[in-house]
């Protein structure tokens, strides 16, 4: 498992005890609107942070590929509404055509 597993996980983790002790520390009280609604937004802003670090970094460095067209059909074909199932299969497709092809 490389590093960058091993961090996910433990963030998960890491994620659920702090979302477990605000149970038992908070009780049956409300959180504040605001601190509701941001948290809210924080496992989508992790799943980005992934699949932009899968889809634009290769080891060390920036990577501007075949996955970087497949993760943009995927964005529109989810921005028109369509199913999540088609939406993976469009974009690994698309990546699986674009490497397929020959270089020029």
């Amino acid at each position: 498992m490389n590093m960058s597993w091993a961090l996910v996980i433990w963030l998960s983790v890491g994620a659920y005890a702090f979302k477990m002790f605000g149970f038992v520390i908070i009780g049956s009280r409300k959180l504040p609107q605001a601190l509701s609604r941001c948290l809210l937004l924080i496992p989508a802003a992790l799943l980005a942070a992934l699949v932009f670090n899968s889809t634009f970094t290769t080891g060390q460095s920036l990577a501007l590929d075949e996955r970087a067209i497949g993760l943009g059909v995927a964005i529109i074909a989810a921005w028109r509404k369509l199913p999540l199932i088609v939406v993976v299969i469009l974009g690994a497709a698309t990546t699986a055509l674009l490497r397929a092809l020959p270089l020029l």
